[in-house]
């Protein structure tokens, strides 16, 4: 049984560029180059969702030169590969609140998202000022303001992640076993897989493995089969 979506917290990048006697920002352009990897053998495994936690809400809370090279490296992806996704049918949708970032970014992200539109083979959710607990507060928020009443559905149907079915699979690099504020409503169901690795040393045969080792898993969701 192939996932229909599966999400990933890339953690590591930072401590595997210290590791390597370079920088954190070394690390976290090594990491992109992993996620391009991923995303093919997504493609090829003909998994429909993959959401990559790149931003919290919380990484703000780093010195503002890492945080500014983060904005830099998204957009330079953004520039050196955004017709290239076109080109594999890839979809991007940005789930989060991007309003505190720069305008130029703002501008390139929903263009991505623009161009990205049509007919597509994959979706990548890229969480970018994410917080899940934010996402739950601003949820209601919006239910309250439309007068709806406080349900199941109605939660679903307003998350940033409406009409994204919840991912059957979690992937944890960097030897962390935590949720880190990450989809915490929609990961009630999911199977977790911690891995130690640090996300740049994360490679396609470990993605085989765990999504391999899913095709085993009973999926019972409280009941009995």
């Amino acid at each position: 049984m192939t996932p229909k979506h599966v999400a990933i917290i890339m953690d590591g990048n930072g401590r595997w560029g210290i590791k390597k006697k370079k920088s954190r920002n070394f690390g976290h352009k090594q990491g992109v180059k992993v996620v391009e990897k991923i995303i093919n053998e997504a493609i090829k495994k003909k998994i429909k969702y993959l959401t990559l936690f790149t931003f919290s809400t919380e990484n703000w809370k780093r010195p503002k030169k890492e945080v500014n090279f983060l904005f830099k490296l998204l957009s330079n992806y953004i520039d050196e590969e955004l017709n290239k996704l076109i080109l594999k049918k890839v979809k991007l949708k940005i789930i989060g609140n991007i309003n505190k970032f720069p305008n130029f970014l703002k501008r390139k992200l929903k263009q991505a998202e623009k161009f990205t539109k049509g007919k597509h083979k994959i979706q990548i959710n890229i969480a970018l000022n994410y917080g899940s607990k934010e996402e739950l507060i601003n949820t209601v928020r919006k239910l309250n303001k439309l007068n709806l009443p406080i349900n199941e559905k109605n939660i679903r149907e307003n998350l940033y992640t409406k009409g994204i079915p919840d991912p059957e699979i979690l992937i944890r690099t960097g030897n962390r076993n935590r949720l880190s504020n990450f989809l915490l409503w929609q990961l009630s169901y999911t199977e977790i897989y911690f891995v130690s690795k640090l996300w740049p040393d994360f490679e396609k045969r470990d993605f085989n493995k765990i999504i391999s080792e899913f095709s085993l898993v009973r999926r019972n969701f409280g009941g009995i089969k």
